[in-house]
C-alpha cells in the first residue's frame, strides 16, 4: 500500500476509534475492536497514536481477569485536554450558559438574569458572566472515565441562540421596528472570544428550536408562538436564512385579524388586548388565562391568524408538516384552533406540536456545539 492511502487509512481508524469513545465513554481496545469492526492490533496502533497525540488516555481501570477470566484490559477514554463547548441562550428571561463535554453531558451551567427593558451593555455584561462562570472547571467527579474525563481543556467552539434576529454576516443581533426584545446591536463574538478557543456560531432562537425538532425529516416548517413570534424553514435538511439572516420573520406576515380585515400578525394581537404594556411583546399570562376563561372567540381568532400564515408558508415553502411552539402556541386548545382553522386552506399539511418544549432552543444549540465540539476533536 502506498504511503498517502496508508496515511488515509490511518485518519480513518483513528477517527472512527475516537466516535466510538465519544458514545461509550471508556472502552478496552477489545471493546473497540469490536465496536469498530477493526482488527485488535490495528485499533491497538490507533490507541497508541491516538494517546501520544493526548487525545486518548489509560484511565488506570482494568478489567477482571486471571483465573480462567481472561487477559487483563485496560479501559481507554478521551484525555481531558480534548476539550469542551459552550451552549449558550440569549433570551429575554436571561441568558444561560452550557458547557458540555464530547460524551454530550452538561457539566457546568450559569444562568444570569436581564432587566427589562433590556439594553445591549446590560446583555453583553450579562453573556459573559454566564459564560466565564460555566468556563470554569467542573465539579470533580472521580475518575478520568467518569463525567469529567474530557470535561476540561479549552473551549473548542461555542453556540449561541439569541432571541432576535441575527445578521448571516457579522453574527451580530438586528434590532427590528417590532421586535420587543434586545435593543440595539450586540456582538456575541467580542463578547466571548476571550473565553473561546475556535469559532462561535450564533443564530435566532427560532432557528435553534426548528433544529431541534428536525430528526430525520428534511422540509417542514416551525412556528414558534410565545412572548415573541418566529418562523423557521428547514429544507433540504437545513434552515434556511435568507441573504441577511431575517428568513422566518413571520410578525408582518398579513393574515385575517379578529375583524374580518387584512393585518399583520403582531397586529391581530393589538387588536385583542393581548400585547404588554408600551410593548410589541405578547401579554402570555393574558392570553393564556382568556383562553380559559371566556375564551371561544378568541381562540377562532388566533387560530385563523396563524392558520393565514401557514396558507402562506405553505405557498411559498411547500413543507411536509408544521411544528409548532411556545408557551401558547403548543396549547391544545389553541392548537386545535389552528389546525381547525387550517382545514379550510386550499393546500393542508399535517399539523403537530413540538416535541421538545423545555429550553427548546438551547437544545438545539446544544445539539450542534456538539457536533461541532466532536467535529473539532477529530481535527486534531
Amino acid at each position: 500500500m502506498d504511503k498517502p492511502s496508508l496515511e488515509l487509512l490511518r485518519t480513518m481508524t483513528d477517527e472512527n476509534v475516537l466516535r466510538t469513545l465519544m458514545q461509550h465513554r471508556r472502552l478496552t481496545r477489545a471493546e473497540l475492536a469490536a465496536a469498530t469492526g477493526i482488527s485488535k492490533p490495528t485499533v491497538g496502533e490507533s490507541v497508541r497514536r491516538l494517546g501520544e497525540a493526548g487525545l486518548v488516555v489509560d484511565t488506570g481501570e482494568r478489567t477482571q481477569g486471571g483465573r480462567g477470566r481472561g487477559r487483563v484490559g485496560t479501559y481507554y477514554a478521551l484525555a481531558e485536554e480534548v476539550g469542551t463547548a459552550l451552549a449558550i441562550s440569549v433570551a429575554p428571561e436571561g441568558v444561560v450558559a452550557e458547557r458540555i463535554d464530547a460524551y454530550g453531558e452538561v457539566v457546568a451551567r450559569s444562568e444570569e438574569a436581564v432587566a427589562r427593558p433590556a439594553h445591549p451593555t446590560d446583555v453583553a455584561a450579562a453573556l459573559h458572566k454566564a459564560a466565564a462562570a460555566a468556563s470554569g472547571p467542573p465539579a470533580a467527579s472521580g475518575t478520568a472515565s467518569a463525567a469529567g474525563a474530557a470535561a476540561g481543556g479549552r473551549i473548542r467552539v461555542a453556540v449561541v441562540s439569541a432571541a432576535d434576529p441575527v445578521d448571516r454576516a457579522s453574527g451580530r443581533m438586528i434590532h427590528l421596528p417590532d421586535s420587543p426584545f434586545l435593543l440595539g446591536e450586540l456582538d456575541p463574538h467580542d463578547v466571548l472570544a476571550p473565553l473561546v478557543a475556535g469559532p462561535i456560531v450564533v443564530d435566532n432562537d427560532v432557528n435553534w428550536a426548528a433544529r431541534a425538532e428536525r430528526d430525520d425529516a428534511r422540509d417542514f416548517a416551525y412556528l414558534y408562538l410565545g412572548e415573541g413570534l418566529g418562523g423557521a424553514i428547514v429544507s433540504d435538511g437545513e434552515v434556511r436564512q435568507g441573504a441577511g439572516g431575517l428568513a422566518g420573520e413571520i410578525a408582518h406576515l398579513i393574515t385575517v385579524g379578529p375583524s374580518g380585515r387584512a393585518t399583520r400578525l403582531i397586529d391581530v394581537f393589538d387588536e385583542l388586548g393581548l400585547r404588554q404594556p408600551d410593548s410589541t411583546a405578547i401579554d402570555v399570562t393574558r392570553l393564556l388565562a382568556t383562553i380559559a376563561a371566556t375564551g371561544e372567540d378568541v381562540r377562532r381568532a388566533l387560530g385563523e391568524a396563524v392558520a393565514g400564515v401557514i396558507a402562506a408558508i405553505v405557498a411559498l415553502t411547500d413543507p411536509s408538516y408544521v411544528v409548532i411552539g411556545g408557551p401558547w402556541g403548543t396549547h391544545p386548545a389553541i392548537l386545535a384552533a389552528i389546525t381547525t382553522a387550517a382545514a379550510d386552506q386550499p393546500r393542508q399539511v399535517p399539523i403537530r406540536a413540538a416535541r421538545r418544549t423545555g429550553e427548546p432552543s438551547l437544545t438545539g444549540a446544544r445539539l450542534d456545539a456538539l457536533d461541532r465540539l466532536r467535529d473539532a476533536i477529530v481535527r486534531a
